[in-house]
């Protein structure tokens, strides 16, 4: 199972860094190869009655490790055409449920976004195809290689058939949502057709074996809803951030750098924090701009400092001690309105930018809790 991911921290283990992508291995994946060895040591004994118990539980190990391999080949698969196609992947992390790509931006057509869609699951049905054929035509004198390579077929063809369901965050969901956007010439739209198509697979997993037990008059067994209670949470939850995701940027093309920067008071950088703040409210200005005694301006007094300042002690700090100098990164066209400012942003992080005209002229400061409050509403 994998999506598109936004940005986020992480602390697991890293494993290296194929096609110049960073893999980590999150704790939950342990849990999960105690699970599968468990589960499966003892069908493997069934399998290979010449093996002892302990023998058993190794191959059941072996079968967890080369399990989230082909998942890992699977990621890999959607990574490496993101790259392809000039989309940075930030890492890939392997996890409690497969794994997931951390793709940092939207494909730009409907046709990519298709195809590093389709990536993983055509790759996953191609491994069981040749995970059959080996079986089948070249490993088939029984024994722990047939048997390894039997269960690893089933297991990637079922892991790329369910990846096909239409419904986010499934692959096959986003293949939904590549559908819709070309065909409403919105991207937007395609994400919430595509989600809504993952609430009702979340309901259908656990509403199709719940109705079947019922209406066959068998006693219902709680224990058969374990696993698609748990895969039904997995999507409804992956299903509804993407809508929330939808929602937030439906409201990127509002952004407009202009209309959401404050004025800026320039004062040199000796000024105290005291008659910086006077000539702000009086000037109705809702940054403070250092500048050099020429009117260039040299850094950006930060908002949260200043309100950490006691007011007994700013007529005695100066505003060059509350100030971040300006790096190039952190002045921007006073233009930039939607996605290239959400970039521009992105590529820099702060807490503060500078606004400049085209001319180089000072036009404000933008604060990123201005334009977070775009997205939240407050």
């Amino acid at each position: 199972m994998s999506e598109q991911s936004p940005r986020q921290e992480f602390s697991g283990l890293r494993m290296g860094k194929p096609f110049g992508i960073p893999v980590y291995v999150s704790w939950t994946w342990f849990v999960v190869a105690v699970f599968i060895t468990l589960m499966f040591g003892p069908r493997f004994q069934q399998m290979l009655p010449e093996l002892d118990s302990v023998a058993s539980y190794v191959v059941a190990f072996a079968f967890a490790v080369l399990l989230y391999v082909s998942v890992l080949l699977h990621e890999l698969a959607h990574s490496v055409l993101a790259k392809w196609y000039g989309l940075p992947v930030r890492r890939i992390t392997l996890y409690l449920l497969g794994g997931v790509s951390e793709i940092e931006k939207e494909p730009p057509t409907p046709g990519k976004e298709f195809m590093v869609a389709a990536a993983g699951p055509a790759l996953s049905l191609g491994l069981a195809g040749l995970g059959l054929l080996g079986d089948v035509y070249v490993i088939n004198s029984g024994g722990i290689p047939e048997v390894l390579i039997w269960q690893l077929w089933v297991a990637n063809f079922i892991v790329g058939v369910f990846n096909l369901l239409p419904g986010l965050p499934l692959d096959g969901g986003r293949m939904l949502r590549a559908g819709v956007w070309k065909v409403a010439g919105n991207s937007g739209t395609g994400t919430i057709v595509a989600a809504w198509g993952g609430r009702v697979l979340a309901v259908l997993l656990v509403a199709v074996p719940l109705a079947t037990s019922l209406s066959g008059g068998q006693e219902l067994d709680f224990t058969d809803l374990v696993w698609p209670l748990v895969l039904a949470w997995f999507i409804w939850a992956g299903a509804s951030q993407s809508l929330r995701v939808a929602k937030i940027r439906a409201r990127i093309p509002q952004l407009n750098a202009r209309a959401l920067a404050r004025r800026a008071v320039p004062v040199t950088a000796e000024t105290p924090l005291s008659e910086a703040l006077r000539q702000a409210v009086e000037k109705r200005a809702g940054a403070i701009v250092v500048v050099d005694h020429d009117g260039r301006p040299l850094a950006i007094v930060n908002e949260a400092a200043v309100q950490a300042t006691p007011e007994h002690r700013r007529p005695w700090v100066n505003v060059a001690s509350l100030a971040k100098s300006l790096e190039p990164t952190m002045v921007l066209d006073a233009d930039l309105t939607g996605e290239p400012l959400i970039e521009a942003m992105r590529e820099a992080p702060g807490s503060e930018y500078l606004l400049v005209e085209r001319g180089g002229g000072v036009y404000g400061v933008l604060a990123t809790a201005d334009v977070n409050r775009v997205f939240t509403g407050v």
